[in-house]
């Protein structure tokens, strides 16, 4: 026998077929096209936003603004400005108590031959395939700069800053992040006041600074300054490069790979741990579980390394 569909079954149904589609997330996008030739200079000033510019082979700065809400420009005041050599686009809250949660992001193409100056009150910075001077700054989030020829300068209040491929001197601070570094042609000052800092092929003079992490510098072909208020240091020196340097940890241990032939004047002291070194060395003075000093070679720059806790090793490295 066939059983009938209950006024609940039915009931169901009719929920299910009168159900009205979901509508579609809401957001604003905002376009600007502006004379820009290569050589030129891209400015931008927000209070708030994320941005990211990208160099290109195409002359002009195209500008896309993207907001999750739908009243972005009732919400923010934006100027577009073009002169001579110069393209300045800034951005302003109307009411700030109103603007809470808001999500804004720049994303801008300009010549490959273009200097930067960004500045964000909140978001993150990015900037890649761009020749000429980059500064940035932003009150609190990340920087990445990737495949830039031109000197450096970027400050974040609070965050990561990651560099790659750069020709140039580059010198970059965060108030509580890590510095990551690879590539670098050039000079490099990395100073955090909380986090790790890692360097890879780094062909100039390094000054490595962290108020609380660990620091590794591999292949550097200058002179390394590092110190750490908390954590370990390893340093290797490129082949060749017998710049020395200063290396200072208040608690960890230090590891420094130097060239065999190299020739230096050491400097080496632990307060709590021992030293070891694989190199033949003229001592001058006393020598040590705790303690070396004496000449590396024929000796030459100094060589400093000092740990207050921790054990210190020197490397041969043919």
């Amino acid at each position: 026998m066939r059983r009938r569909p209950c006024a609940l079954q039915l009931a169901g149904l009719s929920i299910l077929v009168l159900l009205p589609a979901l509508p579609a997330a809401a957001g604003s996008r905002i376009e600007k096209s502006l004379t820009l030739a290569p050589g030129g200079k891209l400015i931008v000033n927000t209070e708030a936003g994320g941005i990211s510019v990208t160099g290109s082979d195409e002359p002009g700065a195209r500008i896309v603004i993207t907001s999750t809400s739908d009243d972005l420009e009732k919400r923010y005041k934006f100027e577009f400005q073009e002169a001579p050599g110069e393209v300045r686009v800034t951005g302003k809250k109307t009411d700030p108590g109103w603007t809470r949660g808001l999500s804004v992001r720049f994303e801008i193409r300009v010549p490959k031959a273009t200097g930067l100056s960004l500045r964000t009150s909140g978001g993150s910075i990015e900037a890649s395939a761009l020749e000429g001077t980059v500064e940035v700054n932003t009150s609190g989030g990340s920087i990445s700069i990737a495949d830039l020829v031109g000197n450096l300068k970027a400050h974040t209040s609070g965050g990561s800053i990651s560099l790659r491929q750069v020709k140039g001197s580059a010198l970059v601070e965060t108030s509580g992040g890590s510095i990551e570094a690879s590539s670098i042609v050039g000079p490099l000052e990395a100073r955090t006041s909380g986090g790790h800092v890692e360097v890879k092929d780094v062909s100039g003079d390094a000054v490595l600074r962290t108020s609380g992490g660990s620091i590794e510098a591999k292949n550097v072909g200058g002179r390394v300054m590092a110190k750490t208020s908390g954590g370990s240091i390893e340093v290797s020196f490129s082949r060749g490069n017998a710049r020395g340097g200063d290396l200072e940890t208040s608690a960890g241990s230090v590891h420094v790979s130097v060239d065999a032939a190299a020739n230096l004047t050491l400097d080496a002291d632990t307060s709590a741990g021992r030293i070891s070194t694989d190199f033949p060395l003229q001592v001058t003075g006393t020598i040590g579980s705790s303690s070396v000093r004496g000449t590396i070679g024929k000796g030459g720059e100094a060589l400093r390394i000092h740990t207050s806790a921790g054990s210190i090793e020197l490397q041969a490295v043919k």
